[in-house]
Parts: C-alpha cells; sequence; structure tokens
C-alpha cells in the first residue's frame, strides 16, 4: 500500500529511472523538468514507499555464461503448508532460478532459470527434485528471446 499517490511527474522519474538507473538527480532533474532539490525528495519518497524496490545493473546473461534461458512447468498433488514450505525453500535457495511464479489453471508453478547450457540444466533439475516431491516436470528451452525487458509501461497521465 502507497502512503502517496503517483502523479504524472512521478510516472516521468520511474520511466527515466527504469530506462537508466545510473542518471545523477542533476540528470533526471533535467529530464523531467524539475529543481534538483524537488526531484531528489520525489526520489526519496517513492523509495521510502517501495515504490522504487531497488536499483540494479542488468548484466548480459551471455557474455557471463549462461547463455540458456529456461521455463520450468511444474505439477504437484501437494498443497499443504509442509509442502509449500519446503518448495520455497527449494526454489529460493537455487541461485539459478530467477523467477517462480503460482499459476491458475493446468500448472501449478512457472518456474524461471538461467544456466549455461542443457547439461548445466539438468544438474538443476537433479538437484530441484532431490529437495522437494514433485509429480511432473517439464522444462522448454528459449530458442530465441524476441523481448526480455524490465521496464514496466508507465503511462503519463
Amino acid at each position: 500500500m502507497m502512503s502517496a499517490e503517483i502523479d504524472t511527474i512521478d510516472r516521468r522519474i520511474l520511466a527515466e529511472l527504469q530506462r537508466d538507473g545510473s542518471l545523477s538527480v542533476d540528470q533526471l532533474s533535467e529530464r523531467v523538468g524539475l529543481s534538483r532539490n524537488a526531484c531528489w525528495r520525489r526520489m526519496k519518497r517513492l523509495e521510502d514507499d517501495r515504490v522504487i524496490a531497488g536499483r540494479v545493473a542488468l548484466v548480459d546473461a551471455e557474455k557471463v555464461g549462461l547463455g540458456l534461458s529456461v521455463f520450468i512447468l511444474v505439477r504437484t498433488s501437494r498443497h499443504d503448508p509442509d509442502w509449500l514450505k519446503l518448495f520455497r525453500d527449494a526454489v529460493t535457495s537455487l541461485p539459478e532460478i530467477t523467477g517462480v511464479y503460482r499459476m491458475s489453471g493446468d500448472l501449478d508453478y512457472i518456474l524461471r532459470a538461467r544456466v549455461a547450457d542443457v547439461k548445466a540444466y539438468d544438474r538443476l533439475y537433479q538437484r530441484l527434485i532431490s529437495r522437494v516431491p514433485l509429480t511432473d516436470v517439464s522444462a522448454s528451452f528459449v530458442m530465441e528471446e524476441i523481448r526480455d525487458t524490465t521496464i514496466l509501461p508507465m503511462e503519463v497521465r
């Protein structure tokens, strides 16, 4: 829950920071048309309200030897709290798993992972199934990344 409403200027700030999180306050204030101090106060409020959840460097997975993107499709016959804790502990402890989503519909979970190659995926798979019982696990390997972005659409109202 936000303590303040997000206005047009906040949306501009968020849009600019999503494109380039390394902007200085001076650069950002110039781009959004605010004084340096007003821009800094707004950024601070957005951070305090956790609208800006963090700032990171986006790393090229290919260049660090993690060229294979995998979506792991999981079905389970268990949904009790003990199993869920075991599952959460397992998937959050495996650094190759970069996203975990509980789904509606036919699948229970979709996991997103980054690994070097199919052999590395198999090692990840073996570690995952040794930590938590799963009914059905299958994987789809990404052949081409057409679009992958962290930028949320910030309509300026």
